[in-house]
């Protein structure tokens, strides 16, 4: 990955979707500035039921990239010292970690608890 970027969790993703104004907003924003909205490909089996002209333009609008065996790795790390953390979850603060360390939510708390892990992780409600 080259430049800025951001990372939208799947709750992002659905805001986003939805046209949540904060969503959008933050979308649009982030990328006037040629920054980048980014997402582990996790969080595409959390938000895809079925295509739809919506979802594909979203899915366009992001850049998709597989979890690196290396976040995998620190996600599975996370999920051992994390009471109640999830997976993806933890796979998308690693991800974001290993780029900005900035993270938008709709789960503030679950990605406040791994922040607890991830001390560069910077948690962001959408």
């Amino acid at each position: 990955m080259t430049g800025p970027a951001i990372t939208f969790d799947t709750g992002a993703v659905i805001a986003l979707e939805r046209r949540k104004d904060r969503a959008m907003k933050v979308y649009t924003h982030a990328r006037d500035r040629g920054v980048v909205v980014a997402t582990p490909n996790v969080t595409l089996a959390e938000w895809w039921r079925g295509r739809t002209d919506r979802r594909e333009t979203v899915l366009r609008g992001l850049l998709v990239e597989p979890a690196s065996d290396e976040v995998v790795k620190l996600a599975g790390v996370a999920l051992g010292k994390v009471r109640g953390a999830t997976t993806i979850d933890a796979i998308v603060a690693a991800f974001a970690v290993h780029r900005t360390g900035i993270v938008y939510t709709g789960d503030v708390a679950d990605f406040e608890a791994l922040a607890s892990f991830f001390p560069a992780l910077r948690v962001f409600a959408i």
